[in-house]
């Protein structure tokens, strides 16, 4: 259908827009350019003060903009609200930080002065995807905006409503016009956008496939890129764990954003002496989760964010299980009502030539697999192309250091659920992507990072 709004959780098409033609594409960057020349010359206490506004800006209409993300992609209510607050924090920590992170960097050499300088590059593409609508773009944006350089995003076609809000909350901060604009274009039209010389830079959240074709377009260009990709992270639980709290932070860690999220725990990986203990209390806390209409407060469960979504984990599930896997909970479309609906399910017999075994799971499946001691946790945690994230749950001090050290994931949560936080580098690594979002690292990423030598 191209750029719309469908609401996942009736099928209705809502709202259709046009995409830009190549002379609107091109006035817009011309607009971004221009606007770049001037806005670099601003103070970094300007700059945070706009960006302070727009933290206030999402606090007070966060029911608005949360309703917006649950009508365009399903979102329960209460996770949208959170997530445009969480935007907020962002935000401020972006124009309480900024300062501190692009001061110069003294550095004794045989000059009589010399330093490292942080410079904006210009114009940066952001290529957004659905599943955190506002999240997503604004760990972008305020460090970006903040470093001087501005923004183009091509978020994704299903949330254009959300694109088109993002924009308005910068313009209504006070950035100038053309600092940050969004772009309503179809994925076709990108690779015409990151040739042109204006753009300097890209990154991109999304599939691998997704990451892989701006990589190369990016590439010919030798244009600079993040990647933020797909993950299939594990979540091990040993024997030393509390287990009744992590079976609990298991269902939150996969079952957020309606299982559709990059780094929710997707593969429990339990030692066989707590296995049965876990295994339990998760078909337990499935059991109780209400699947419902994400614009309801009690709802846990919402809708997938697309049809074909919902095609796709569903034909993921019956393959697993025709090839020997088990389904403990679920494993249904949910047919008696309209909408993207799917039963939340427990896949364990997990046969190494599935889907289960092999694939990622975007949808509200949690894969149980038993092992026999850390040593084989490992060894499955680390069995997979993705290197996003992981969990691991032990007191055990030894069995901590070893998972740090030996797990293959940009992130490490000892006995907690992954999640970003703007205050730590947030990336993966293997075909989950490369490069780093948020803290000080994920601001000097679009950085010319300038050495200066004065004799």
């Amino acid at each position: 259908m191209g750029i719309a709004t469908v609401n996942p959780a009736t099928g209705e098409t809502l709202k259709i827009f046009e995409p830009l033609s190549a002379k609107e594409i091109d006035l817009k960057i011309a607009l971004g350019s221009a606007t770049f020349q001037q806005y670099r010359k601003t103070s970094i206490e300007q700059r945070g003060q706009w960006l302070y506004q727009a933290a206030d800006i999402l606090e007070r209409d966060s029911r608005k903009f949360g309703e917006l993300m649950t009508l365009e992609m399903g979102k329960p209510i209460k996770s949208a609200i959170a997530e445009v607050n969480k935007c907020a924090l962002v935000c401020r920590y972006y124009a309480e930080n900024a300062a501190a992170f692009l001061q110069d960097v003294p550095v004794t050499t045989d000059a009589t002065s010399s330093f490292i300088r942080y410079q904006p590059l210009g114009i940066i593409l952001a290529i957004m995807p659905w599943n955190f609508p506002f999240w997503q773009v604004l760990r972008f944006a305020a460090p970006a905006l903040m470093a001087g350089n501005v923004g183009l995003l091509k978020h994704a076609s299903n949330v254009p409503q959300c694109a088109l809000a993002i924009e308005s909350i910068i313009n209504e901060a006070g950035f100038p016009v053309g600092a940050f604009q969004t772009l309503l274009v179809g994925a076709s039209q990108v690779e015409s956008i990151i040739n042109d010389d204006r753009v300097k830079a890209a990154t991109l959240t999304g599939s691998e496939f997704a990451g892989a074709s701006l990589a190369a377009a990016a590439g010919k260009q030798i244009k600079k890129t993040v990647l933020e990709l797909g993950g299939s992270d594990p979540f091990i639980v040993l024997d030393s764990a509390d287990i009744e709290t992590a079976a609990t932070t298991a269902v939150t860690a996969r079952m957020l954003n309606n299982g559709q999220s990059c780094i929710a725990a997707k593969r429990f990986i339990v030692v066989e002496s707590v296995a049965n203990q876990f295994e339990a209390l998760l078909v337990e806390k499935f059991q109780a989760l209400k699947v419902g209409d994400p614009m309801l407060e009690d709802t846990d469960i919402g809708p997938l964010a697309t049809s074909s979504m919902l095609l796709e984990i569903a034909e993921q599930v019956q393959e697993t299980v025709t090839k020997g896997g088990k389904i403990l909970i679920g494993g249904q479309v949910i047919s008696d009502r309209p909408g993207n609906f799917y039963l939340p399910t427990i896949l364990t017999d997990i046969p190494v030539n599935s889907p289960g075994y092999n694939d990622e799971f975007f949808g509200p499946v949690a894969l149980l697999f038993r092992v026999k001691d850390l040593d084989e946790a490992i060894e499955l945690a680390n069995s997979t192309i993705f290197g996003l994230g992981a969990s691991g749950w032990t007191n055990n001090r030894a069995q901590q250091e070893r998972l740090i050290d030996e797990i293959e994931a940009g992130c490490v949560f000892i006995n907690g659920m992954v999640k970003s936080d703007p205050r730590l580098p947030f990336g993966g690594i293997k075909r989950s992507g490369y490069g780093r979002e948020l803290s000080i690292q994920g601001m000097q990423e679009f950085l010319n990072v300038k050495t200066v030598w004065i004799k």
